[in-house]
């Protein structure tokens, strides 16, 4: 479904070993909003629902609701340190079109 860079997958690691509690894994999402009508979001969950889809990566578990499974299949997520900061990297071939922040696509 998606692909999860090492440098994402590290990332990803860190925040789920910084949370202070046990965690189901890391929720990918895409709502309404951002400069150019959807935008990718991410939360740590307490726990997984029966419909979300699991993708394991090496000890990192990414969970993703049926609304946000079809805009993300084929997603390749990356996270990059520049000078402008860091991040994650959404490489979505789903997406017709994007913005400049790289977080918001349509």
């Amino acid at each position: 479904m998606i692909q999860i860079t090492e440098a994402a997958r590290d990332a990803m690691a860190t925040a789920i070993e910084g949370a202070g509690q046990p965690i189901a894994g890391l929720r990918l999402m895409v709502q309404s909003g951002g400069c150019a009508g959807l935008q990718y979001a991410m939360a740590l969950e307490l726990s997984r629902e029966e419909t979300d889809a699991v993708v394991e990566a090496e000890g990192v578990t990414v969970l993703i609701d049926p609304d946000s499974q079809g805009y993300l299949v084929g997603t390749t997520i990356d996270f990059v340190n520049g000078l402008e900061g860091s991040g994650f990297v959404f490489d979505n071939p789903n997406a017709s079109a994007g913005c400049g922040c790289g977080k918001s696509f349509c």
